[in-house]
């Protein structure tokens, strides 16, 4: 009798990774006057902001998606493409800070939360090699 090959685990990067995006997409996508409410402290919430959650609520889910089913090169090319987003996202969150567009300690919050992404994804991204 061979012995059969077990499928390798996904890295804890990639795993923590795609939770993560899992869980603030929908979120963003069901709930998005919850998370806006949290960021703003406004009740009712601007309707564009309620779209613009939306629309990165289902880009969020896709790439959660895909971190659990896509691998070699392409899992690669996402964790490369993830890095320009997160890297992006932490950028425009410390800019908001920076400009006092949001309190300080929401700037902190989403800075960290963003820059954590990246955190992970650039090793996952190490990991998959």
């Amino acid at each position: 009798m061979g012995k059969t090959k077990k499928p390798a685990l996904r890295p804890y990067a990639q795993y923590a990774l795609a939770s993560i995006r899992l869980f603030n997409g929908a979120t963003a996508l069901v709930a998005p006057t919850v998370l806006i409410q949290r960021l703003e402290g406004t009740s009712p919430p601007p309707p564009a902001a309620v779209y613009a959650f939306r629309l990165f609520g289902i880009r969020t889910v896709l790439l959660g998606l895909h971190m659990f089913t896509d691998d070699g090169d392409k899992l690669r090319e996402g964790l490369r493409e993830g890095l320009l987003i997160h890297g992006s996202d932490t950028m425009t969150a410390a800019l908001l800070g920076i400009r006092g567009m949001v309190p300080p300690r929401t700037a902190a919050l989403i800075t960290a939360i963003s820059a954590t992404n990246v955190a992970l994804c650039l090793q996952a991204w190490k990991q998959s090699k």
